[in-house]
């Protein structure tokens, strides 16, 4: 059975016996599943893993009480068994029973690495949101982990499971409608930094507002940060290159099937909107230069946007043809008279899954591919291949736009040496490859894990 015959499976298709577990037909247990970080995205991921496998949610974790037992509440009314997951505060003591099948992590960017790292050593499959990681040297770490322990990690760059965009794949890009690519332009002008400036203050008592900040700069608690606002903070991830160019990046090497850029260069920074706490940038651009192709990113938290059917997305130019690519559609626009233009809107299942009707905070738009990313991992888990979001992946999108970040701030284009995985003749650049931990958490090496 090939990927895309395995995605286009029921539920029924997926039984704990199908997918090699022990035990015979109708009497293997479910998949133990665990998750780490209970906000935004580990429950849309969690409640989409519940709806295509038969698994059974053991244990919740996250250091905020309130979010923890909302999450609790509802992954019992959501599974199957309706049983109610056990609760930790911190992700160590959850994987200390070594009794969980797989584990996703849904936490803010900065936790990523020690939770899946830590997650693999205790014998799980890992499914990690993106950015992978906050420094190359973690996303280095994370990949040396996975191989090591011989597990399964998929990354959350689930565009690569997206009905539509895996047609425009193969029946634009792969079947030759634009001839030949020299350029492809990335781009998010989604009015999405935080614009706000209250005071610090006394972080709420259902917080554990240490144990969230953990291996980052502790900063004094503010309002913004939690939850969903540390992306407003260049302490916690990577600003917007970091939160969704790489979802487009990786879409457009996913889709012409490239590997590392060989040089990068960045430029912008806080342009237009500066009255706000947050410290990413408003505006910047970045190239990531494939010799006669260039992939150019550019984000812009105001104004309008060039074209406002497509104000996230990517368009690639090729000699015969134009795509343009969102999470909501596409659109194939040929240079002459030869080919049709084609149309294609996302596919949203919302009779097949009734139950994303009325989900808080899902994005309806993103379900499907969710559901169709869980159902990858669990055939590479089944198999013993690589998931379509393999880790190795998610860090070579991930290090990329963090080295677009470095260029920026360094003010000079950066040459990538895979091979070694450093930057060509530039100590200073290489220093800046890891960040130094706050005490007493250490910082993951590929030698350490």
């Amino acid at each position: 059975m090939n990927r895309r015959q395995f995605l286009r499976t029921g539920a029924a298709g997926l039984g704990a016996a199908a997918l090699g577990f022990a035990g015979q037909a109708g009497n293997s247990k479910p998949l133990r599943v665990g998750l780490i970080g209970c906000g935004w995205y580990g429950k849309s991921d969690i409640l989409r893993l519940i709806q295509v496998a038969p698994v059974e949610v053991v244990s919740l974790c996250d250091v905020d009480r309130r979010m923890l037992s909302e999450a609790a509440d509802l992954v019992s009314v959501r599974q199957t068994s309706h049983k109610k997951p056990r609760t930790f505060s911190d992700y160590r003591t959850m994987l200390a029973g070594k009794d969980l099948d797989i584990v996703l992590v849904g936490t803010p960017d900065h936790w990523h690495a020690l939770a899946m790292i830590a997650a693999v050593k205790a014998g799980a499959h890992v499914y990690c949101q993106k950015p992978v990681s906050v420094d190359v040297v973690e996303g280095q770490a994370m990949l040396a982990a996975a191989r090591k322990y011989q597990r399964v990690v998929q990354i959350g760059t689930q565009r690569r499971s997206t009905p539509h965009l895996m047609e425009a794949r193969d029946r634009i890009v792969r079947e030759g409608k634009l001839g030949k690519i020299g350029l492809v332009e990335i781009y998010c002008y989604y009015h999405m930094r935080n614009e706000t400036n209250p005071p610090d203050s006394a972080p709420p008592e259902y917080l554990d507002y240490n144990m969230w900040t953990g291996p980052a700069p502790m900063r004094p608690y503010n309002s913004i940060v939690h939850p969903r606002g540390w992306r407003a903070f260049m302490e916690y991830g990577n600003g917007i290159v970091g939160d969704m160019c790489v979802h487009m990046f990786d879409m457009t090497r996913w889709m012409m099937d490239l590997g590392w850029p060989k040089r990068i260069a960045s430029s912008g920074g806080i342009l237009v909107s500066k009255g706000s706490k947050a410290n990413i940038t408003d505006t910047q651009i970045a190239t990531f230069d494939y010799g006669d192709l260039k992939v150019v990113w550019q984000h812009r938290t105001w104004g309008a946007e060039p074209d406002p059917k497509y104000p996230w997305g990517a368009t690639f130019y090729g000699d015969k043809g134009t795509l343009k690519a969102s999470v909501y559609s596409y659109d194939f626009t040929p240079a002459g008279r030869s080919e049709p233009a084609i149309h294609k809107d996302v596919t949203y299942e919302l009779e097949q899954y009734p139950e994303d009707k009325t989900e808080k905070d899902l994005e309806k738009q993103c379900a499907p591919a969710i559901r169709g990313h869980m159902k990858d991992m669990l055939h590479a888990i089944a198999t013993g291949g690589r998931p379509v979001a393999d880790i190795e992946q998610g860090h070579i999108s991930t290090a990329s736009c963090i080295l677009a970040n470095l260029s920026m701030k360094l003010g000079r284009t950066l040459a990538w040496d895979e091979k070694t995985g450093r930057v060509t003749g530039d100590d200073e650049a290489n220093r800046l490859l890891l960040r130094p931990y706050r005490n007493p958490w250490v910082h993951p090496t590929p030698g350490n894990v």
